[in-house]
């Protein structure tokens, strides 16, 4: 019975060969690597990756495909919201960092960047299908309209390598926005920074980005009782990452 994509799911599948083969030469999987698909949907990325690694790990959170995915042999299915999916503990299950492949809904992206940013330590790498406009702002370098909030969060933590765009039309149905494929690897020794004060940090001095630092980053930082120099006379954007990780780790606890 063909299935229907559901809107509330944001499913679009991928069905252009040519892509998928794409994605799987990128993530090269091999035999014993902890291999996790997020929305396998139909199986396109499924089967490939399934035939180069022998055992796969599938979180789907539409029962229907669920239940379709658990007649494959080799697969272990999670049926779940992945926003809810304790990716530590799928790694302690599988003794090891996990890889993550998916072709991850659009509605949600964000929140899944950021779900899977709290689990850094448990994945090796991660390759992910998202709306093209986010994967150039994960990339985004300091001083343009792309670089912002995510870019930060992202970037002291991982290495962010954008790898090929994919068209509406590798897509049943297509959706309205371009696509594209990002490598994530988390970097071995990230500074040793508290990520929700960095977060917050962040998140205040994007939160009017067209005005100067000082009246936002500013203010909070007088609130924080922070008695060290920052240079405050810029926009949010013009400010590296490095810089807003030292500033979080200079702040008083």
């Amino acid at each position: 019975m063909k299935h229907i994509a559901r809107k509330r799911f944001g499913q679009h599948f991928l069905v252009d060969a040519g892509v998928i083969d794409a994605i799987v030469a990128a993530v090269d999987p091999r035999p014993g690597d902890a291999l996790v698909e997020i929305g396998p949907g139909l199986g396109a990325l499924t089967a490939p990756l399934l035939a180069r690694c022998g055992a796969l790990t599938v979180i789907e959170l539409d029962r229907d495909l669920a239940a379709r995915l658990r007649q494959r042999a080799g697969l272990d299915v999670v049926e779940a919201d992945v926003l809810t999916v304790d990716f530590a503990a799928l790694a302690r299950g599988r003794g090891q960092p996990l890889r993550i492949v998916g072709n991850l809904p659009y509605n949600i992206s964000t929140p899944i960047l950021f779900h899977l940013l709290d689990a850094a330590a448990h994945w090796r790498d991660a390759h992910v299908m998202l709306q093209k406009e986010v994967v150039e702002r994960m990339a985004a370098a300091p001083g343009g309209k792309d670089y912002g909030r995510l870019t930060v969060m992202l970037q002291w933590r991982c290495a962010v390598e954008p790898l090929f765009d994919v068209p509406p039309q590798a897509f049943e149905p297509p959706p309205r926005v371009d696509s594209a494929v990002v490598r994530l690897r988390p970097h071995d020794a990230p500074p040793a920074v508290d990520a929700e004060r960095l977060g917050e940090l962040v998140t205040v001095a994007f939160s009017q980005r067209r005005k100067l630092l000082r009246h936002t980053l500013g203010r909070w930082l007088d609130a924080q009782h922070f008695a060290g120099s920052f240079d405050l006379q810029r926009r949010a954007e013009e400010v590296p990452v490095a810089e807003y990780v030292a500033l979080a780790a200079a702040l008083p606890r």
